[in-house]
């Protein structure tokens, strides 16, 4: 369970409400749905800055989103109306506005006149806007607490809501997060439960420890220009993450599991000196650290445990099976979604039946926002899901702990530096805009060392909160918005709350803040429109998203930057997604408005690959649809975006080699767009089964 600090320096104020909203919607429900299983035994990773932010509620705290909805909608003006409009949709369309015929009515309303930014707030009354003020909070109470008042009332009523009703659901809200801390204790102590905690602040240990430590999975990574060596703040966040452990639940915390699975040498050098007993990470991890050992994988399953040291027990989740939870099963059934996990495992059992006593297989997963895409926030899975389990005799669950404690370990002498995610880190440094920001971290914590070393006898209290703003820069969520891997509605914001942690820091010290913590780093001008491949993927040819991570590690190519020296009155492809898998090369377009390709009456799309063998490909609708396959050749499904796999083999005879390629978008004869307009998109595909990104 995780959320950035979005606390304001020196306020009580947080710059986002997203902890108050998925504590309605996700804290809570998820320890009480667990525990109400005897057999059912589930982990569950706390971040300390998210608890801290829970208590500072408690205290009178507050957001701007429930600021917004405490106002009185006859006093608004046209610009906090518009405020309300602009933010009070955020929330899963699907799931969360669709299902709810009120809520749905206000956002067509708004959606029809969302670029009529001076006239929208008149064409909403006072009664409506009170009524968007209520659904934006109630729609995120989960399920489970339906029931209580006034949620219940509130539900029934749907429409033409008081100041009292919205303010006593507002009331209702800050008494349910009193529940939820005292919760996860009680259960904990009753052994329903196990709990571990993250690193303080969220950060990514090994590139606090030294960002250089990024080269082992990509060498080839460009790095800030200022190389950032700070074990004592990695061992810090620990120490603190420990310290609020043992303040809130009254014993030493066992387990942690860094922050994004990230881990490194040094890091469990680090853990291991704190009494920690156990932390987990990623299969690939494992994997990687196996060739680096020079240990062969075939002897070293996955579905076990490794010790590191002596003392620190390792576990490496089931990508496979973690992620059918997190991104596959919310389009499924309850039922068939449930029978495919059971199958998994017992499939494994089948497999490991002469040692299921050093078998155990970790499912590690986001414990929040998988669920918002689940039908009824995921109530129905769960309940079937820890139901099935708790009453199989085949299966056993057990915590983290006791795992660590009951399964025979295997030793593992050296660890990968890499993370969860393409077991890299990627995602938090080495795009200019990630860079820039460490570059600032880095400028910001040498001032606060060198003003106390100058300033010896300096308010203590100041200078204890100017280092509160540095450990909270290093949090792993700034640089996660940062580049082009991840693009939302928040880019800005979240850039903004990064830059106001460091300028706090100036402001304690009563010194001048550089003038580049005052020029946005999101968006700035990036230094290629190409993106190379960082990772293999495997796309599942289905013309949509399928899940988020489905396309991570994968080249890109931004049409709209590469267009960008000639204005076009109509664009229709915004990008270029490319990657490859042992046996398949990929292709996905993403679109402008999918509606204006929607509009063209004789689309093609024509590929030109450009190897030893050219080829053409041409891609068109068929008799009902806008797919295609050829077996043993090519496969194509246009939907929300389009997907394309070819083999490999169809590309080159021996299934590898240098690959360039552009794309021609065409109605009928009619040329309309033509990707990349000069050079074509140029990498080479290394053998099959060479496929590493990393030094072996």
């Amino acid at each position: 369970m995780h959320q950035p600090n979005y606390c304001e320096p020196n306020s009580d104020r947080l710059a986002m409400p997203w902890v108050r909203l998925h504590a309605l919607k996700d804290y809570l429900d998820m320890p009480l749905n667990a525990a109400g299983y005897e057999n059912v035994k589930v982990t569950f990773n706390l971040v300390p800055a998210l608890l801290d932010q829970i208590e500072l509620y408690l205290r009178g705290g507050t957001d701007r989103h429930l600021e917004l909805s405490r106002m009185k909608a006859e006093d608004l003006n046209n610009e906090l109306k518009l405020e309300i409009l602009d933010s009070f949709f955020s929330a899963n369309p699907t799931h969360m506005i669709e299902p709810y015929n009120r809520y749905r009515e206000l956002y067509v309303k708004y959606s029809r006149d969302i670029n009529h930014k001076k006239t929208l707030p008149s064409l909403f009354s006072s009664s409506e806007i009170r009524d968007l003020q209520v659904w934006s909070n109630l729609v995120w109470v989960d399920p489970l607490f339906r029931q209580e008042e006034p949620v219940r009332s509130l539900l029934a009523q749907k429409k033409n809501y008081t100041e009292q009703d919205k303010n006593s659901l507002l009331d209702w809200q800050l008494k349910f997060l009193a529940r939820i801390i005292p919760t996860y204790r009680d259960l904990y102590e009753q052994g329903r439960i196990d709990i571990s905690f993250t690193p303080y602040y969220h950060p990514i240990l090994p590139l606090l420890c030294d960002t250089d430590c990024a080269r082992e999975a990509l060498p080839s990574i460009k790095l800030p220009r200022k190389r950032f060596v700070h074990p004592e703040d990695a061992e810090r966040q620990i120490i603190m993450s420990k310290d609020k452990f043992t303040e809130l639940f009254g014993r030493p915390m066992a387990g942690m599991w860094p922050s994004e699975g990230s881990v490194s040498q040094e890091v469990l050098e680090m853990m291991l000196r704190h009494g920690l007993t156990w932390t987990a990470t990623d299969e690939e991890i494992l994997y990687h650290s196996l060739m680096k050992s020079n240990l062969k994988r075939e002897e070293n399953p996955l579905h076990t445990v490794y010790e590191y040291g002596p003392g620190l027990k390792l576990f490496f989740r089931d990508h496979n099976l973690s992620d059918r939870i997190g991104f596959v099963y919310s389009g499924w059934t309850p039922v068939k979604a449930v029978e495919d996990f059971v199958d998994y495992l017992k499939d494994l059992g089948k497999i490991f039946k002469d040692r299921l006593d050093n078998v155990v297989v970790p499912v590690i997963l986001d414990g929040e926002n998988a669920w918002e895409y689940f039908l009824n926030d995921g109530s129905d899975f769960l309940h079937l899901f820890y139901r099935t389990l708790n009453d199989d005799p085949e299966i056993e669950l057990v915590t983290m702990t006791e795992a660590a404690q009951r399964v025979k370990s295997r030793p593992l002498t050296s660890i990968l530096a890499g993370s969860w995610i393409n077991h890299n880190f990627r995602i938090w440094i080495g795009h200019h805009e990630d860079n820039t920001a460490w570059d600032l971290l880095s400028k910001t914590r040498e001032t606060l060392v060198k003003f106390q070393n100058e300033h010896p006898d300096f308010d203590g209290g100041k200078i204890s909160a100017a280092w509160k703003q540095v450990y909270i820069a290093e949090g792993s969520d700034w640089c996660w918005w940062y580049g082009d891997e991840h693009q939302g509605m928040h880019n800005d914001q979240f850039d903004k709350i990064f830059r106001g942690h460091l300028s706090a820091v100036y402001d304690l010290l009563g010194t001048d803040k550089p003038p580049e913590l005052n020029v946005p780093i999101h968006g700035e001008a990036s230094a290629s429109f190409t993106i190379l491949p960082y990772d293999m993927i495997t796309a599942q040819i289905d013309g949509r998203v399928t899940h988020f991570y489905e396309w991570a590690g994968a080249g890109y190519f931004d049409c709209l930057k590469a267009g960008g020296a000639m204005h076009r009155v109509e664009r229709y492809i915004s990008g270029i997604h490319f990657a490859f898998d042992h046996n398949r090369f990929y292709i996905r377009l993403d679109f402008c408005n999918k509606k204006n390709i929607e509009l063209i009456k004789d689309l093609k799309f024509v590929l030109a690959f450009f190897t030893a063998n050219p080829l053409v490909l041409e891609l068109k609708a068929g008799d009902d649809y806008f797919a295609g396959e050829i077996s043993g050749q090519y496969q194509f499904f246009l939907d929300d975006i389009l997907e394309l796999a070819i083999e490999r083999n169809y590309l080159w005879l021996n299934g590898y080699g240098f690959l360039s390629f552009n794309l021609t978008l065409l109605d009928g004869d009619k040329k309309l767009e033509s990707w990349p307009e000069d050079e074509p998109i140029q990498l080479d595909v290394p053998e099959k089964n060479k496929e590493i990104f990393w030094p072996s």
